[in-house]
């Protein structure tokens, strides 16, 4: 295999052998004048359609061969950044492999096992002092109804950390962690064990995915943007989970959910399809559990159903999504912009979709899209954060439609809406940090 020439710091780059643009029929969109993407300057919009029906086997392998091509855009902790290197493990998990100083390895495995990562700062937290507390005060913090709540309770028996890790956030940044919480959130979404360690450099004992999650729950407070903590605690703690944060106020995970569907998604992150994500994948865990909406719980499933008509009326006639997300129809010819906003809207799709949604001319439509626009750019440099997001969602619609290739994160079944694989609360997530990568995806 060759590996690529080393990608700088804000984009990934990709070698890909010619043969296979060959052998996969690569349509340029954007370079003749007849399927052109035309500029939206007046809120016009492409004519490039594509068909709503679709081979299923022919369709099935273009979807394997684009989210392959991807996983062969090898970073190098060399040039890249850890913001970028960690929205390649929410897509690939850890099957990602990294191009260190010229040798491949487990990206997921290499970044918790202690290596220096431009970015990628932890520190020991204080989410543990609310462990170290008298009975009572333990009784009164842990109010998990699934859990035993004696003295005798210790923090591995919660499954919640002893110490706290802290991730040091640079907002903003698409170096460090841009978000609260935003490692915590990718790593749920990676189905990572709450035991796993991470090691930090210079501290002998390592620390868990536990700890990242008992810092969370002790830093949470109003007003802040909850998106990456309630992916993370979401999908790590009971559904009836009852905490006191720092701040003195109890929460539960019914509020952070509220709390995210009472936000602007035209004023959230990338269109608020980050957010819309977050809230999506805890609904549907609450409803998978049996559940009946209510409270909270209504109030952001209305949410998510409103984005999926807003989506679907500002979708382009090329089977691509807004370049202004959800706020209005709009298109660009810039390729890597429109799989940047319209890969968004598709991972946030494929979570919110039941099946039947799922398999409609539109969504169709809005896959082909993207796979020929990744096949168009697959030489190109792309930005990390849409390419990945992009992929993360390629590669939950091919699960669900096509079914399991032969081997996939269980984190990824269990986001979607009626999926009925086990709850993380109780059984744990089952991919460990250090599995060996296979030749999925």
């Amino acid at each position: 295999m060759r590996l690529p020439v080393p990608a700088s710091v804000s984009r990934c780059v990709l070698t890909w052998p010619l043969a296979c643009l060959l052998a996969g029929g690569c349509n340029r969109l954007g370079v003749d004048s007849a399927g052109a993407l035309s500029a939206d300057t007046a809120g016009t919009v492409s004519t490039r359609s594509v068909p709503e029906t679709s081979d299923e086997d022919a369709l099935r392998e273009k979807l394997d061969r684009v989210i392959e091509m991807n996983r062969d855009r090898h970073m190098s902790p060399q040039s890249n950044s850890a913001w970028q290197i960690v929205h390649g493990m929410l897509a690939y998990g850890p099957e990602l492999q990294i191009n260190d100083d010229g040798k491949l390895v487990a990206a997921l495995e290499w970044l918790l096992s202690g290596h220096e990562l431009k970015g990628w700062e932890l520190k020991a937290g204080d989410g543990w002092e609310w462990l170290k507390a008298d009975d009572k005060g333990l009784r009164e913090r842990l109010k998990c109804k699934t859990l035993d709540t004696t003295w005798e309770l210790t923090a591995s028996d919660t499954g919640l950390g002893d110490k706290g890790l802290k991730d040091i956030v640079d907002p903003g940044s698409k170096t460090g962690e841009g978000h609260d919480d935003q490692w915590l959130g990718y790593l749920a979404q990676c189905g990572m064990e709450l035991k796993t360690p991470i090691k930090i450099r210079g501290v002998t004992e390592p620390f868990t995915i536990a700890d990242l999650l008992t810092q969370a729950q002790w830093d949470v407070h109003v007003g802040m943007e909850l998106t990456w903590t309630l992916m993370g605690l979401g999908h790590y703690l009971p559904l009836d989970a009852k905490w006191t944060a720092s701040d003195g106020k109890e929460w539960t995970l019914e509020e952070l959910v509220e709390a995210e569907a009472f936000q602007d998604l035209n004023t959230s992150s990338c269109g608020g399809t980050h957010r819309l994500y977050g809230i999506t994948v805890a609904v549907n865990r609450y409803l998978n559990a049996g559940n009946q909406l209510k409270g909270g719980w209504k109030t952001a499933d209305d949410k998510i159903q409103k984005a999926i008509e807003d989506a679907q009326a500002c979708q382009q006639p090329d089977g691509g999504f807004s370049t202004e997300f959800f706020k209005r129809p709009s298109s660009s010819p810039d390729l890597a912009l429109r799989i940047n906003t319209s890969g968004h809207m598709f991972e946030f799709l494929t979570v919110a979709l039941n099946d039947e949604q799922l398999r409609q001319p539109w969504m169709t439509r809005a896959l082909e899209f993207l796979l020929d626009a990744f096949e168009a750019t697959a030489g190109d440099d792309l930005e990390c954060g849409g390419l990945y997001h992009a992929a993360h969602g390629l590669i939950l619609y091919r699960e669900r439609r096509f079914g399991q290739p032969s081997s996939s994160s269980p984190a990824l079944r269990q986001a979607s809406r009626g999926a009925k694989s086990a709850d993380p609360a109780e059984n744990g997530a089952t991919t460990s940090q250090g599995a060996e990568p296979s030749a999925k995806e």
